[in-house]
């Protein structure tokens, strides 16, 4: 179906403006300030007053299949996805089993390729014993390496200072790393243990997982990566100490070591644990409003490079039990992007950084072939948002398979309305279209 959407405000590369927008085989085929025909459309949407934007690139989700599929699966996940705006996510290889051989992370190719609305590609795990695996990484097909450097357990935590050298030398394509010490952790764990029992009021959990933590392992990543050339894109900063690992003075094209934020860490601090509990509790955890404000003053100034969920659902069960037993993860990805345009509405970003750092900066930094920004002969991955159209987050309207969000009852003041995928619309107005538009990424690396 060829689709016209007639007069939206084009939001991409820095600027504002009005012109129509044909979609046609899946691409952009025109853009137009003058106007485009309707007659050359199948289906003509108006879209005066409204804004559209790329899809979003949600580089950081836990969609949890295979084998945790009672918390989500990547089909319920990626409706929720674009129904929140977001075309092209990358998923996290803690799944059960991990994706620790090529065998394993193809698999998850093919249930994405038979489910997911969304495009999609997925992490190769990196663990004790998966050396050789790890080098067999495609560059050109699979997004990158993860390392969890903390916050894992057995096969998957990879903190061996000569295993880390080795991967960092020689791997293949990016490296992506979950960054707390955990030997940090877990004596900061004893001593609240030792006071309070398995139940540790959740106020504590950025006491735990300090800044000293983070600081400790992101700076060994850091290094690790001037040593040997490697290409390292560390995730969810959280504290302002970190940020002295990252730089602005150099085109996000020509960075060696880049950094993301996630709108939890942008949008909570530590005085919402009194209300919300172990709800937000998350690896790395969110910490003081200081830690807050400058990671987000670090999304503008371009220390951190792009913003994105770390959606990472668990059911409310679960995350019901005591602090020691509660599972790190809040589900986010269906209201990312409005959590940023209210924060467009306050003031604190403007509308076109948020583009550049949830869409642009996304398919630059990983090299994505053709996505992520509003260009002819780019893929149609779209989204339409009404920013004067309130939406309230509803126990009816969470598409998260674990039913419930931190958000719920927040009043947003803007609303998404469309969602395209390879120019097939797979949401509009609150309904979601069965359509498998998605496509595996393709790296132009």
């Amino acid at each position: 179906m060829k689709i016209l959407l007639k007069n939206p405000t084009i939001v991409n590369e820095g600027r504002s403006l009005v012109a129509d927008v044909l979609l046609k085989d899946g691409l952009i085929d025109r853009i137009d300030a003058a106007g485009i025909s309707a007659e050359l459309a199948d289906k003509v949407i108006e879209c005066s007053g409204l804004h559209l934007l790329p899809g979003l690139i949600d580089d950081q989700v836990h969609f949890r299949e295979p084998g945790l599929t009672h918390k989500a699966t990547i089909a319920s996940e990626s409706i929720a996805a674009v129904a929140g705006g977001v075309t092209t996510f990358m998923e996290m290889p803690n799944t059960n089993p991990p994706a620790l051989t090529q065998e394993l992370l193809e698999e998850k190719y093919q249930i994405a390729k038979h489910c997911s609305p969304a495009n999609y590609s997925f992490f190769m795990g990196t663990g004790l014993h998966n050396y050789d695996e790890l080098m067999r990484t495609d560059p050109k097909k699979v997004c990158g390496i993860k390392i969890f450097m903390g916050s894992s357990t057995g096969e998957m935590l990879v903190d061996d200072e000569h295993l880390l050298a080795k991967i960092f030398a020689n791997a293949p394509t990016l490296i992506a790393t979950h960054c707390e010490n955990d030997v940090m952790v877990k004596a900061n764990l004893q001593k609240y243990i030792a006071q309070y029992g398995e139940d540790i009021p959740p106020q504590f959990h950025p006491v735990i997982r300090n800044a000293e933590a983070c600081y400790s392992s992101s700076k060994m990543a850091a290094d690790l990566a001037k040593k040997h050339g490697t290409r390292l894109h560390i995730l969810h900063i959280t504290t302002q100490k970190e940020l002295e690992l990252f730089d602005n003075t150099i085109p996000l094209k020509d960075k060696k070591i880049t950094a993301e934020a996630c709108v939890h860490h942008l949008w909570f601090c530590d005085e919402d644990y009194h209300t919300l509990g172990n709800q937000i509790k998350c690896n790395p955890a969110i910490k003081t409003a200081s830690d807050r404000d400058a990671v987000f003053a670090a999304v503008l100034d371009d220390r951190i490079d792009i913003i994105a969920t770390d959606h990472a659902p668990h059911t409310w069960e679960e995350k019901q039990q005591v602090y020691t037993k509660s599972p790190a993860g809040l589900p986010l990805v269906q209201h990312g992007l409005q959590m940023m345009l209210e924060k467009v509405k306050q003031g604190k970003i403007t509308l076109e950084k948020l583009v550049e750092k949830m869409c642009h900066a996304p398919a630059e930094l990983f090299q994505i072939s053709k996505r992520g920004f509003i260009r002819e002969g780019y893929a149609a991955d779209l989204v339409l948002v009404d920013l004067n159209q309130y939406y309230i987050v509803t126990k009816e309207n969470i598409l998260y398979k674990c039913g419930w969000s931190p958000l719920e009852n927040t009043t947003f003041s803007s609303t998404i309305l469309y969602t395209f995928v390879n120019g097939e619309m797979v949401f509009d107005n609150g309904n979601l279209h069965a359509v498998l538009a998605g496509q595996r990424l393709e790296f132009e690396r």
